[in-house]
């Protein structure tokens, strides 16, 4: 079963359209979505949730149409947008009572146990938390009621970078079962790198790629060498390049790179950022 099957789908709002997204991932995988502010990743994710109304397309959620009863299916997900929606008089341990009450399948013993391993005091009100211990908190409950997919809108903005290595360390535990999927978008590509499967790229509404990030890695290179060097190799297999004083840089497909040209590894923020300017 996949984890999350989109097609066709669009969204249209002055100034910006979500244009004819189709992507497809399977269960136990963990898939980042990539792309600047104003991409539509968030855009993506409010209606992969139904938290607003699609103009045309199908969303399928661990198998179930997200437009048949979404009561069923937010049952199995867990979710963490950019704004964390807790009451701000409420401190962690009142969370974790409402929350008993809200999912069929709540774990107190494992919200416990998330509280102390992410460091989220347990009687301090919501209101006073830094934005980074109300994503942490935010995490703790998407973790605690036994969902299978996770959908993370910026979950590691706003953490520092040793919690950031912990919470990634977390999200993968949770796809060692083969029934559990995450998808994740973040502005930190390089926490994705560490995490995903699949990297899908968005840009302007529109989806640039979808594929295994091995393959992206694989399949694509740096090269360096003077502008007439790089001119040898065929248009069609440049991704980008940047010129400067002391030569010229290109990301390019591997199979059109002479035997003999020096290579690099790419690294999936520099295939991003060079895909963009190859659009613009």
């Amino acid at each position: 079963m996949n984890a999350i099957e989109i097609r066709n789908l669009c969204k249209s709002y002055p100034g910006f359209s979500l244009d004819n997204l189709s992507l497809t991932f399977p269960s136990g995988c963990i898939m980042g979505l990539i792309g600047e502010n104003g991409a539509g990743k968030s855009t993506t994710i409010k209606l992969l949730l139904h938290m607003i109304k699609s103009d045309s397309g199908t969303i399928r959620l661990l198998g179930r149409d997200n437009t048949e009863d979404m009561r069923l299916v937010k049952e199995d997900i867990g979710v963490v947008l950019d704004e964390v929606g807790i009451t701000g008089c409420l401190n962690a341990k009142q969370v974790g009572k409402v929350m008993s009450y809200t999912y069929k399948h709540w774990q107190q013993d494992v919200y416990a146990d998330y509280l102390q391993k992410l460091d989220i005091p347990d009687s301090k009100p919501f209101k006073d938390y830094s934005r980074g211990m109300k994503m942490k908190l935010g995490i703790a409950i998407a973790l605690s009621h036994q969902a299978k997919l996770l959908i993370l809108d910026e979950p590691t903005s706003g953490l520092d970078p040793v919690v950031r290595d912990e919470v990634v360390d977390i999200f993968n535990d949770f796809t060692r079962d083969e029934n559990h999927s995450i998808l994740i978008s973040s502005h930190i590509v390089s926490d994705l790198e560490k995490l995903c499967d699949y990297i899908a790229f968005l840009h302007k509404g529109k989806l640039l790629l979808c594929e295994e990030k091995d393959v992206l890695t694989e399949q694509y290179c740096i090269v360096h060498g003077t502008a007439e060097e790089i001119s040898a190799i065929s248009a069609d297999a440049v991704i980008g390049k940047k010129e400067t004083p002391y030569g010229t840089e290109a990301i390019v497909r591997r199979s059109a790179v002479p035997g003999n040209t020096e290579i690099s590894p790419v690294s999936i923020e520099e295939l991003f950022v060079f895909m963009v300017k190859g659009v613009r």
